[in-house]
């Protein structure tokens, strides 16, 4: 027989393990009430206890939705959510950069490589040239900035070897292809520049051109374009003006790409021919106030004297005073797509005031 203190001790075991449960159920209810995060798909499977607990133990509290805190955007804030390729934070010191490299020997051709290096080759026959290449980029759909590599890599080349005018059209459609394939994400075949040409020259001649090319330029091909200072120029040139974004933008890139065919714009770096060309853009928009501020003098680091003599060639192109045969960029901007820009009109004359500038005008 058992005795009484076995049978007391095999009674309390299961009426403790109860109470263990239990308290456990209890514990793991409350834990589940204190749960903040729920899952949409387990809001189903709540009991009616556990919804009576939750209400019990948590009273529902309103939530205050705050204001948010109005703050001041800055040029440079904005600039920041417009656009982050534009590097806000880093502006200065791209800057700094960009200036340094576009004065760099390696990157620059000769002032004046027409008078001492080329026997052949006059600055009427390059016009054309650069002219007949405005084709052919509006032909392939080439983007802009394969244009100005294509030009920079035409006037280095030619400030270093002598080229006979046979080859001059060869030296453009080879250097055409060297700056598509550096910037265009499918850039045309070899025979696509023969084709254009109208096959005066195989393909091996083109290839052997692209090859000279790249010897005389050690590979050197990046560096900042008139294109890379304009974008970000033009941001701040638009304030003020009376017309849209697109339209300034567009009127800027047509005074550009005239600079282009004018072999006396080869001397200026292409920060001074942005310059330039946001300065005249501003003066042709709004010709009776002074086209810059000290704004633009902060961004580009120039006053209206440093580039007066470029804003007057430029000028002088846009009214056909310069270059009145070279059609191909003119057609080009006439174009609704591109806002017919070129019809812009123009005073004959910029005054003389206008390129004196202390500073702290506006």
């Amino acid at each position: 027989m058992a005795t009484a203190s076995e049978n007391n001790t095999s009674t309390t075991r299961p009426q403790r393990e109860a109470k263990k449960r239990a308290a456990a159920a209890i514990c793991q209810m409350q834990g589940n009430a204190k749960k903040k995060r729920v899952v949409l798909g387990d809001l189903t499977n709540v009991s009616d206890a556990a919804a009576v607990a939750v209400s019990d133990t948590q009273p529902r509290k309103k939530i205050k939705l705050q204001k948010p805190v109005p703050t001041v955007a800055t040029p440079e804030k904005v600039e920041e959510r417009s656009d982050p390729q534009l590097c806000g934070p880093y502006v200065s010191d791209i800057y700094e950069y960009l200036c340094g490299m576009e004065v760099l020997p390696s990157k620059r051709p000769l002032p004046d490589y027409i008078q001492k290096v080329q026997k052949d080759v006059n600055a009427n026959m390059r016009g054309v040239l650069v002219d007949w290449l405005v084709e052919v980029a509006e032909e392939y759909k080439l983007v802009s900035d394969t244009l100005y590599f294509c030009v920079a890599y035409i006037d280095r080349f030619l400030s270093l070897n002598v080229l006979s005018r046979q080859r001059l059209q060869l030296l453009g459609v080879a250097a055409m292809l060297i700056a598509s394939k550096y910037e265009e994400i499918k850039p045309p075949e070899v025979e696509d520049f023969c084709y254009i040409t109208d096959n005066t020259y195989s393909k091996e001649e083109v290839v052997n051109m692209e090859a000279e090319i790249l010897k005389a330029l050690r590979f050197e091909l990046g560096g900042p374009t008139v294109k890379t200072f304009l974008r970000r120029f033009c941001r701040v040139g638009q304030e003020g003006i009376d017309t849209s974004d697109l339209q300034f933008d567009f009127l800027s890139c047509y005074l550009a790409e005239l600079s282009l065919l004018d072999y006396n714009c080869v001397k200026f770096v292409p920060s001074l021919v942005a310059a330039s060309v946001v300065f005249l853009a501003r003066f042709m928009l709004r010709s009776k106030t002074h086209p810059w501020n000290s704004a633009l003098h902060q961004l580009t680091r120039y006053k209206p004297a440093d580039f007066k003599e470029c804003v007057l060639n430029i000028h002088d192109l846009y009214l056909s005073r310069r270059g009145p045969s070279l059609q191909a960029v003119r057609e080009k901007y006439k174009q609704h797509k591109f806002k017919c820009v070129a019809t812009t009109p123009s005073p004959p004359e910029i005054p003389l005031s206008f390129f004196e500038f202390s500073g702290s005008d506006c």
